[in-house]
C-alpha cells in the first residue's frame, strides 16, 4: 500500500440461517481475514450480535480495492453475505 491510504467502512447483511449455512466455508473465510489483517488491510470485521449484519473497517489505497477484496470472500461467493456496501470513512477521533 502506498501513501494514499484511506479508511473504508463495510456494512452488509447475512442470509437467513447464516450460522448454519456458513459452517462449510467458515475456516476459509477466517483464514483469509487473518491474512488481510496481517497485511494491514483489514482493521476489524464481524457480525452484529444478532448475526443479521456484518460490519468492517479496512484501510487501502482505493474503494475499488476494498470492494474487490470483499467480493472475493467465500461468504459473498456462497451467498452468506447477501448485500455489501463499502464507503470511504473519515475517522474523526
Amino acid at each position: 500500500m502506498g501513501e494514499d491510504i484511506q479508511k473504508f467502512v463495510l456494512w452488509g447483511t447475512y442470509c437467513e440461517n447464516a450460522l448454519e449455512k456458513r459452517t462449510p466455508f467458515r475456516e476459509e473465510h477466517l483464514s483469509r481475514l487473518r491474512t488481510l489483517k496481517q497485511e494491514g488491510v483489514l482493521i476489524t470485521l464481524g457480525p452484529t450480535k444478532c448475526s443479521s449484519f456484518v460490519f468492517g473497517i479496512f484501510q487501502a489505497n482505493s474503494l475499488e480495492m476494498v470492494d474487490e477484496l470483499v467480493r472475493e470472500d467465500v461468504y459473498w461467493k456462497e451467498g452468506i453475505w447477501t448485500k455489501l456496501e463499502v464507503y470511504p470513512w473519515i475517522q474523526a477521533f
